[in-house]
């Protein structure tokens, strides 16, 4: 994290809202500077980005080092991407699905590591990132597929609790992709992506943080989140969890998902995490409605 906007934000109201909500960890704290960003004006909201107090690195931030209860099922746990399992009715096909992404990642560590086929799997060579974007990327984001050149690397974390009451927990926090992200990332900001200039396009009234409020956009960092749901057990795919909207078209969200076979995973995450794609449906709209709609709601929510 450097000297973009969220970062400042941080260093100029984390300490005040970590006194005045002791015993929150690190990832709802940070959502409360954001949330106070959001009920800014559009004026004060340019006014704030013009005034706020610089980001010093060498300065340890309680933002950056404060511990958070789910660090140690996301940040502190191995590997780059982390499968949800929210669904525990049908053991049979949670144990299929596993087979297949445990088989389809020995057959990817075995080979030569390839490129998904884009007609069919919807994605394009990664573009560099602008510089507002990079601002607000973290250790998590650059994570490489953890490993040594004497044993495959871990690419995910899955995230099954065994006890029922654990489950029902975890069942009852993840409602939404938002849920997930807020959950088990950290939040930040971007400039939101704009309609091309010429398109003829609409912003959108009134905004939605997910896509554009004002101007920017509500994103979040840390490893890849994968969400085997109720479906899964039919289809035996799992959610891609997107941490911010397509540059393109204008319209597409934080949060939004599509559905990926548990043979596609392995290989899907690899690329991911390396930087070799991002997924983009050729500037197509083709992520998951339902799932949208589901994360906009949520996202308007109060803190609790």
């Amino acid at each position: 994290m450097s000297n973009s906007l969220f970062a400042r934000l941080c260093v100029s109201r984390y300490a005040a809202i970590k006194a005045n909500h002791p015993g929150e960890g690190r990832r709802k704290l940070k959502l409360r500077v954001v949330q106070e960003f959001w009920n800014l004006s559009p004026d004060d909201k340019k006014k704030a980005a013009q005034d706020l107090p610089g980001f010093d690195p060498n300065t340890p931030y309680a933002f950056l080092n404060d511990g958070d209860p789910s660090d140690e099922i996301s940040n502190a746990a191995p590997g780059v991407g982390i499968i949800v399992r929210t669904d525990y009715s049908d053991e049979k096909a949670w144990n299929e699905f596993c087979d297949k992404l445990n088989k389809a990642q020995d057959d990817l560590f075995s080979e030569s590591l390839e490129t998904p086929d884009d007609a069919e799997m919807g994605v394009e060579e990664q573009e560099s990132e602008d510089d507002d974007e990079d601002e607000d990327e973290d250790a998590d984001d650059n994570e490489q597929p953890e490993g040594s050149s004497n044993q495959p690397p871990i690419l995910f974390h899955i995230l099954s609790p065994p006890s029922p009451s654990s489950r029902t927990s975890l069942s009852t926090t993840i409602t939404s992709n938002l849920a997930a992200l807020r959950l088990l990332n950290d939040v930040s900001l971007r400039p939101a992506p704009l309609p091309a200039i010429g398109s003829g396009i609409k912003r959108l009234k009134p905004g939605n943080r997910l896509i554009d409020h004002d101007g920017w956009q509500e994103i979040y960092v840390g490893k890849t989140i994968w969400i085997y749901d109720g479906k899964s057990n039919l289809d035996g795919c799992a959610r891609l969890v997107s941490q911010k909207s397509a540059e393109a078209p204008y319209g597409t969200a934080t949060g939004d998902s599509w559905r990926a076979r548990a043979s596609h995973i392995p290989e899907l995450q690899a690329n991911i995490a390396s930087g070799a794609i991002t997924i983009d449906f050729g500037g197509m709209d083709r992520w998951d409605y339902n799932e949208r709609q589901a994360n906009l709601q949520y996202a308007v929510q109060s803190i609790q």
